[in-house]
């Protein structure tokens, strides 16, 4: 990977939406929402950022949730990532 995120960001990439709904509706590709579940690709070494220490919580490899309207899309070699702030990250998934 060539993204190497800065301070408290981390690359995220989106996982796939669903094809079909639970009552076997197929979705056309315009419908489907995007996803807020991610994994982590790249993590930023914390440290100071606008005066508070800052310690990452997450790892690559994590499953996370993210807030829907956060983040900066981005697409490097025709792969597509976002970048969030740890803050943007919700939920680690188990």
């Amino acid at each position: 990977m060539k993204l190497a995120p800065l301070f408290d960001r981390v690359v995220l990439k989106q996982m796939v939406a669903e094809e079909t709904t639970k009552s076997g509706i197929v979705l056309p590709g315009q419908a489907k929402e995007k996803p807020q579940q991610a994994e982590v690709v790249a993590v930023g070494p914390g440290g100071v950022v606008e005066g508070k220490e800052i310690t990452m919580q997450v790892k690559v490899g994590d499953k996370v949730i993210f807030s829907k309207y956060s983040g900066t899309e981005v697409e490097v070699e025709d792969e597509k990532y976002v970048i969030v702030k740890q803050n943007d990250i919700l939920a680690v998934i188990e």
